[in-house]
């Protein structure tokens, strides 16, 4: 029963790190938000696969460096670490909130092309953002148990969810979109940032009021020490 649980939590909070850092409306999303009304919302799905996998790998490249520090890290230095977290996470929820739509973006040609190519395409497009890594530092304590788990299934379900999480996003946003595409212009993507940055600046708050408090609901200091 215990390894149910134990299961259920890391694929939970796989989902919410898929969420979160697949939510900002940089090149790719608006990439994504344009070859959905112009191409199709299939290939808008394609578009959000290839950002997946690309948070993917930057997720098991954040993970595997946690995992080279974890003998390291003591209480006093995972607490500064979930209070700096907590710090980026409401930055960059005001940042999102205050990002309009004006974001640039790569040119698309007067063919749709392959699904295949708007999925490598948007691949490398968000890999070439390494920003995203700073994302999933504020993360640190959800991304932190799949850096160096006793039991790998653990180690899959973690890193799986992060992709599925992820998915659901690009997916739910191309369903809205897709329904709204005439009334879906500057105004919606500015409303879309305005709801993700309240979102996260509420997550934040309070991430960091319950880490003050020193009260964990997803798991508490996983690192080894």
């Amino acid at each position: 029963m215990e390894d149910i649980i134990e299961l259920v939590i890391h694929i939970m909070k796989g989902l919410i790190v898929g969420v979160v850092c697949s939510a900002p409306m940089g090149p790719v999303g608006i990439l994504c938000l344009r070859r959905t009304i112009k191409k199709g919302r299939p290939y808008g799905i394609a578009t959000g696969a290839g950002a997946a996998l690309s948070d993917l790998f930057y997720a098991l490249l954040t993970g595997y460096g946690l995992s080279l520090i974890s003998g390291y890290t003591t209480h006093d230095n995972i607490f500064g670490i979930k209070i700096a977290g907590g710090i980026m996470l409401m930055v960059f929820g005001i940042y999102m909130y205050r990002t309009g739509p004006r974001v640039n973006y790569h040119p698309e040609g007067k063919t749709k092309g392959s699904l295949l190519r708007n999925f490598i395409t948007s691949f490398f497009i968000t890999l070439c953002n390494p920003v995203i890594i700073f994302l999933f530092l504020a993360l640190f304590n959800m991304l932190a148990p799949f850096a160096a788990p006793d039991k790998m299934y653990l180690v899959l379900a973690g890193y799986g969810s992060i992709a599925v999480g992820a998915m659901l996003w690009w997916v739910g946003l191309t369903y809205v979109v897709h329904k709204m595409s005439s009334n879906f212009g500057e105004k919606g993507i500015r409303r879309l940032n305005k709801t993700i940055g309240i979102f996260v600046m509420v997550i934040s708050f309070a991430y960091l009021l319950l880490t003050l408090c020193g009260i964990s609901i997803i798991g508490g200091e996983e690192i080894p020490q």
